[in-house]
């Protein structure tokens, strides 16, 4: 009985390789329609697309109607030059939409972002099923967004718990001190700093554009 069951077993092992590599396609073939939708989301043409995440035109064509897979590297570029997580594009659709997401504090995940000095902890749901992110910011002394101003459709809203941040939003520059927050609307040129000696820490809330 006992080389009965063990025989059966073995049988049973090469089923599972399928599911995942099923699974895994799933994933990988949504990366294209979801790209796209995000480029025309934030009205973005191929070229502009190419400009801001340093990666070809004609490969992001390609990615967009699944004839390559990106690797990490252009995955993550193209996921800092539309200021979303990775997860946006590897997370699974589920069908069902989520009423409710709990996140513990010991459970929150970090969030890519492309700005050195700056640390993000998720807050909100999937992007699958919400419009909208938050995420718990620890901002380095001297951190910032960079030189040149950031553009994106949505709006963002920050609520500074800790030090001071500095904001320069349509070129109009922002103190921010504990307790105060800043709600802006994204497609005015906007910049972030740190100009302090000590960090900072924020609530940071995005809304996408519907």
């Amino acid at each position: 009985m006992a080389e009965r069951r063990r025989a059966t077993e073995v049988r049973k092992r090469p089923t599972r390789p399928a599911r995942v590599g099923e699974h895994v396609e799933g994933i990988v073939g949504a990366i294209g329609p979801k790209l796209q939708r995000l480029r025309q989301e934030q009205r973005l043409s191929l070229q502009q697309l190419a400009v801001r995440a340093e990666v070809s035109a004609a490969a992001i064509h390609k990615i967009e109607r699944n004839d390559m897979v990106p690797t990490i590297t252009t995955l993550l570029k193209i996921c800092a030059a539309l200021e979303r997580p990775v997860s946006y594009f590897t997370e699974v659709d589920e069908g069902e939409p989520e009423l409710a997401t709990l996140t513990r504090a010991e459970e929150r995940q970090g969030v890519f972002t492309p700005h050195r000095g700056l640390h993000l902890d998720g807050l909100s749901g999937g992007y699958a099923h919400f419009r909208g992110a938050a995420a718990m910011a620890t901002v380095e002394p001297g951190a910032c967004s960079g030189d040149k101003p950031m553009l994106h459709p949505g709006e963002e809203l920050v609520l500074l718990t800790e030090g001071a941040l500095v904001f320069t939003i349509a070129g109009t520059r922002f103190e921010l001190g504990p307790g105060d927050s800043l709600h802006f609307v994204g497609e005015q040129p906007h910049q972030w700093a740190n100009e302090t000696s000590d960090p900072a820490t924020a609530v940071w809330f995005a809304l996408r554009d519907s």
